[in-house]
């Protein structure tokens, strides 16, 4: 069995004075964000083996947060700039090729492909939100076969949080 949590970036800042997308950093409310939701998961007992992330500045900071809490080296982190800007069908390119020995990944990128990706493994949303995750398994056991998964959970911040 694999289980794949994906996870749109927290929220940006947009006025940072960052000069292209890429280089976008989280804003104060992405940063609370992303702690509130790697707590969340973290509480719930999930496992991580592997995290994997898009370059881009403000997945990779969301996803140095949740490693931090789950305890792993964020030099460990994976980055895939296939991840940025990737269609659905880019994303599955980057989950079929991951190894095979592990079970539990986490992956951080951008919509609209995580949107499209995560109602292409059977949910029904019509966007995923910042610092939203959305979890599957798959009775399968070779990340090339994945295809239609179980929803674990689908979280996201709004969902839980008073907004300020």
């Amino acid at each position: 069995m694999k289980t794949l949590y994906l996870v749109r970036h927290a929220k940006s800042n947009w006025g940072s004075g960052a000069t292209n997308d890429f280089d976008r950093p989280l804003s104060n409310r992405g940063n609370r964000d992303a702690a509130f939701m790697s707590t969340l998961l973290f509480e719930k007992g999930i496992k991580v083996e592997k995290i994997i992330s898009s370059p881009a500045i403000r997945a990779l900071t969301t996803a140095k947060v949740f490693a931090k809490k789950f305890r792993m080296n964020e030099k460990e982190i994976q980055l895939e700039e296939n991840i940025y800007e990737a269609s659905r069908e880019m994303l599955l390119d980057t989950i079929y090729q991951l190894d095979d020995g592990v079970s539990f990944v986490m992956l951080f990128g951008h919509n609209p492909g995580l949107t499209s990706l995560v109602n292409y493994f059977g949910a029904e949303i019509d966007n995923l939100p910042t610092c939203g995750i959305a979890a599957f398994t798959f009775e399968v056991n070779l990340w090339k076969e994945v295809e239609k998964g179980k929803l674990l959970f689908y979280e996201y911040p709004k969902k839980k949080l008073k907004e300020e």
